[in-house]
C-alpha cells in the first residue's frame, strides 16, 4: 500500500551530519529507490512501472537525458530515475477539495518538498482576480480565459511561452508552432539556465550545439575527463558507461571543486561485485579545481601541448581547422604560471600529471555539466575545451569528442524542435514553406530577459509548459515580484510546485498526462518521442491509466489552445494533430533536418541517430567551414578577503527543483537542506565552527546585497576559498544580471558571499 502525503512540513532546523561517502550506488541505492517507490506507488504498481522504464516498448524516464544502451537490463533505471517515476506514477491525488482547504497564501508558505509530496493534479484550476483560493474550472472556460488575455494584448511580444525539458518532441513542435503563428519568438526554456553556454560555444567552434560522442565512443575512449559534473547524483547511469570504459583500459580525470562519491568508486547494482564486493574505482586523477578555474586549467594543458614535440595532430589541424596560428600565439608563449595556479587552486605537479595522461591517450573525451556552464566566462571556457580536443584531433574520431551531459529528459529535443528565442533563419523559412504563414523574425526573450520584461511591465502573460519557473530561476525575490505583475500566469503541470503559488492577477493550473500514462486520442493510442543527450531519437509509450479522467496530453492542450486563440484564421490542422500524433511527425519530417521519414524510422525499437556532421564525417558547418580555434583571455572569479565563492548544487534527494527527500546521502547530510559546505581551514579563518549557523550574504558589483538566512555550517573538503549550498534555497543570492557572457545563463556557480552569524 502506498503511503499518505505529509500533512505538515517537516522540521529542518537541525540537520544531522556525518562524513562524506567514498562510493556510490550499490545496495543502499536499491533500498532507497524501492522504499520511495513503495511509498508513492505501492508494491504492485512499483513492479509493473519500474520494469517498463527505458525499455524499448516502454516509456522514457522523465529524469535525465542519459542515453539507453543497445542491450537493456530488466531494471534499466537508476535510483533517482526511480524517484522521478514514483513521483509521477504516485497514487496520491491533489483534488479540488485540497485547493478549497489551502489558500494560495498557505501554499506559498509551504516548502517545495511538501508541495511535491501531495500527489498528482487532477483537474484544471483557476485563481480569479482577487480570489484567495484556486477553484475548479472546465477546460473550455480555461482556454477562453487564456484566449481573452492573449487576444487582448497590444502585441504578441507581451506574452512569454516557457518550456521545461520534459516536453515531448511532438508537444514542443506544436508549442513553438502556435507561439510563432500567434506572432512571437518569446520561447525561453530551461536550456537558457543550463547548457546554453555549451550550445553557444559549440555552435561557433564545431558548427553544431550538441555533443559529438555516442555511448559506444565512451566505451572506446582511452581518456575521459569529467569536468564540473556529478554523475553519481545527476546522471547515475553514466557510471555504468564509465565502468565499462575502465574495464576496456580507459583512464579518468575528475575535475571538480568537491570530491564526489560516484566518481570515486561505483558499486554497480547489476553485478555481484557491485552488490557484495568493493565495486570499481573510477577516478585515476582528481583535480580539485577552484570554482571557475577550468578555463585556466585547459589553457595550461593547451600551452603544454603546444610546447611538446609530437603532441599535436598536425594533419587534422591543417585540413580541418581554422585560426590555429592566432590561438597558438595566445596560448603557446608566456603562460603566467602564478596566475594559473592561483586560478585553478592546483599544483604544477597535478597539471603535469594530467598532461601525462593526455599524451598517453589517442582517444580523449571531455564530459561536462553545470560546473562549466554557469560562470560569467563559461562560453570561453568551453571554447578552450574544444581547443584542447582539436589540438590532438579528438573530434570526429571513434572514442573521442565533446560530451555536454544534459540534465533533463528531452531538453535537447525541445531545442531541436524549435524551442528557441533566437531561431535560425533556415528553420523559420522551413516553417513558412510548410505551413503558409510568415513567422516573426525578431529575436524573443530568453529566461533572464523574460524576467526583466515581466518586472518592467513589458510582458503580461506567462505560459509555462511544465517546469517550476520561480524555483529554477535566479534572484528569487526579483523573479517572484516580476511574475506577480503579470495579468495571467498559466502552468501545464503534473504535480504541484511553488510556481503555482506565485501568480499573476489571474492564474490557471492545467493538469497533463505524464510519461508513464496511456495517451488515447481520436485515432487510438498514441506515443511520443524524445531525443537523448547523444542525439538518439526514440519512442516513449505510457502504460498506466491516467491519474484522472480530466487530464489532457500536452499536444492536446496546445492544439485546443491554438484553435481557440487563432480561430479560423489559422490554416494549420490543429484538430488533426490532436487526433493523430503521426501527422505531427509527418510535418516535423518536412521541417527539421535529420527527421526525414520520421514515422518509419522511429518505429524501430532502437530509434535512430540524428546526423552530426563533425562526428559523422569531420565536416564542420561553421562560418569558416572548418572547426574554429579561438583565443580568449583567461578569466576566473575572485573573492575579496573574508569572502568565499559559492556554488549552488543539488542534493542526492533532488532532481532539478523537485525535492524527493531531505537527505544527501553521499555528502553525509540527513534531515535538512539549509546547510553550507565550507572547507575547515576557511571556516576557521572566518570564525565558524562546524555546526554554527550563518546567513549567506551575496555581494554584487552595484553594491547591492542579497541574504539567505539560517544555514548550518558543515566543515567539508571543498576547494580552498569555495563553498557550496543547495538550490533553490540559494537562488535568492544570484543577481539577475550575474550571467554568462554570450549565453546569458545565470552564473550560479560563482557567487561572491560573506558568511555572517545568524541572529537567533
Amino acid at each position: 500500500m502506498a503511503g499518505k502525503a505529509p500533512e505538515s512540513d517537516p522540521v529542518q532546523d537541525a540537520p544531522e551530519v556525518s562524513g562524506p561517502k567514498h562510493s556510490a550506488v550499490g545496495l543502499p541505492a536499491i533500498t532507497n529507490a524501492l522504499r520511495i517507490s513503495r511509498q508513492q506507488m505501492g508494491v504492485k504498481r512499483t513492479a509493473l512501472t519500474l520494469l517498463r522504464v527505458n525499455q524499448k516498448e516502454g516509456f522514457d524516464c522523465p529524469g535525465c537525458a542519459w542515453p539507453d544502451p543497445d542491450h537493456r537490463h530488466a531494471a534499466e533505471f537508476c535510483e533517482n530515475g526511480a524517484k522521478a517515476v514514483a513521483e509521477e506514477a504516485t497514487l496520491r491525488r491533489v483534488t479540488p477539495d485540497f485547493f478549497a482547504a489551502h489558500s494560495v497564501a498557505d501554499l506559498a508558505g509551504r516548502s517545495g518538498y511538501w508541495l511535491g509530496q501531495q500527489g498528482r493534479l487532477t483537474q484544471p484550476m483557476y485563481l480569479a482576480e482577487g480570489a484567495t483560493h484556486y477553484a475548479p474550472v472546465p477546460w473550455e472556460r480555461a482556454f477562453d480565459i487564456i484566449a481573452e488575455e492573449l487576444t487582448g494584448l497590444v502585441s504578441p511580444d507581451e506574452a512569454v511561452f516557457y518550456t521545461s525539458g520534459r516536453t515531448s518532441n511532438e508537444a514542443a513542435f506544436l508549442y513553438q508552432l502556435f507561439a510563432r503563428e500567434y506572432g512571437t519568438n518569446n520561447l525561453p526554456d530551461c536550456s537558457n539556465m543550463c547548457h546554453e553556454s555549451s550550445g553557444s560555444a559549440l555552435t561557433e567552434t564545431i558548427g553544431i550545439g550538441k555533443g559529438s560522442v555516442s555511448l559506444e565512443d565512451l566505451h572506446k575512449a582511452d581518456l575521459i575527463i569529467v569536468a564540473g559534473q556529478n554523475p553519481g547524483t545527476n546522471h547515475p547511469r553514466q557510471l555504468s558507461a564509465l565502468e565499462k570504459a575502465k574495464a576496456n583500459g580507459a583512464k579518468i580525470i575528475s575535475v571538480n571543486p568537491l570530491p564526489e562519491a560516484g566518481l570515486e568508486r561505483f558499486k554497480n547494482p547489476q553485478t555481484p561485485r557491485g552488490l557484495a564486493g568493493g565495486g570499481t574505482s573510477l577516478t585515476d586523477l582528481f583535480l580539485q579545481i577552484r570554482l571557475g578555474g577550468d578555463q585556466a586549467l585547459f589553457r595550461a594543458l593547451n600551452h603544454l601541448l603546444l610546447q611538446t614535440d609530437g603532441a599535436l595532430d598536425e594533419d587534422f589541424i591543417r585540413e580541418h581547422t581554422h585560426g590555429f596560428e592566432e590561438f597558438a600565439a595566445a596560448a603557446g608563449d608566456g603562460l603566467d604560471w602564478d596566475e594559473t595556479l592561483r586560478a585553478t587552486g592546483l599544483t604544477r605537479a597535478e597539471i603535469d600529471e594530467a598532461l601525462r595522461l593526455v599524451l598517453a591517450s589517442k582517444r580523449t573525451i571531455v564530459c561536462w555539466a553545470m560546473g562549466l556552464t554557469q560562470h560569467k566566462h563559461s562560453v570561453p571556457t568551453i571554447r578552450e575545451v574544444v581547443n584542447f580536443l582539436l589540438l590532438r584531433g579528438n573530434i570526429g574520431r571513434p572514442g573521442a569528442g565533446v560530451c555536454p551531459v544534459r540534465g533533463h529528459s528531452n531538453v535537447q529535443g525541445d531545442r531541436t524542435m524549435g524551442i528557441f528565442e533566437r531561431p535560425a533563419p533556415a528553420f523559420l523559412d522551413a516553417l513558412e514553406k510548410e505551413f503558409g504563414f510568415a513567422p516573426p523574425r525578431e529575436h524573443g526573450y530568453d529566461v533572464v530577459r523574460a524576467i526583466r520584461a515581466l518586472r518592467d511591465g513589458q510582458a503580461k502573460v506567462f505560459f509555462a509548459m511544465g517546469g517550476n519557473f520561480v524555483s529554477a530561476t535566479p534572484d528569487t525575490e526579483v523573479t517572484e515580484a516580476a511574475v506577480r505583475r503579470a495579468n495571467l500566469t498559466v502552468h501545464v503541470s503534473t504535480k504541484l510546485n511553488r510556481s503555482h503559488a506565485v501568480t499573476g492577477a489571474r492564474a490557471l493550473i492545467l493538469p497533463t498526462l505524464g510519461r508513464t500514462e496511456k495517451d488515447l486520442q481520436g485515432s487510438g493510442e498514441q506515443f511520443v518521442t524524445v531525443e537523448d543527450s547523444m542525439g538518439m531519437v526514440h519512442a516513449s509509450r505510457g502504460r498506466l491509466e491516467p491519474a484522472s479522467p480530466h487530464l489532457l496530453s500536452e499536444p492536446a492542450i496546445v492544439c485546443r489552445l491554438a484553435r481557440r486563440v487563432l480561430g479560423e484564421n489559422s490554416r494549420i490542422p490543429w484538430e488533426e494533430f490532436e487526433k493523430d500524433y503521426a501527422t505531427i511527425r509527418d510535418r516535423i519530417a518536412r521541417v527539421v533536418p535529420g527527421f526525414e521519414d520520421f514515422n518509419a524510422r522511429v518505429a524501430s525499437p532502437d530509434g535512430f541517430a540524428l546526423p552530426h556532421a563533425p562526428r559523422d564525417d569531420r565536416r564542420f558547418p561553421t562560418a569558416t567551414g572548418k572547426a574554429n580555434f579561438t583565443a580568449a583571455p583567461v578569466e576566473f572569479p575572485a573573492a575579496p578577503e573574508g569572502r568565499l565563492l559559492l556554488q549552488t548544487l543539488r542534493s542526492h534527494d533532488q532532481y532539478n527543483t523537485t525535492i524527493y527527500g531531505l537527505d544527501d546521502r553521499y555528502r553525509g547530510i540527513k534531515n535538512g537542506r539549509r546547510v553550507v559546505l565550507v572547507r575547515p581551514e576557511d571556516a576557521r579563518a572566518l570564525g565558524l565552527a562546524d555546526g554554527a549557523y550563518t546567513d549567506l550574504v551575496s555581494e554584487w558589483t552595484d553594491g547591492s546585497e542579497r541574504r539567505a538566512p539560517g544555514f548550518r555550517v558543515v566543515h567539508y573538503p571543498t576547494a580552498r576559498g569555495c563553498a557550496a549550498a543547495y538550490y533553490p534555497e540559494t537562488n535568492v543570492l544570484i543577481p539577475l544580471d550575474h550571467t554568462a557572457d554570450t549565453s546569458n545563463t545565470p552564473a550560479s556557480k560563482s557567487v561572491v558571499v560573506r558568511l555572517e552569524p545568524t541572529q537567533l
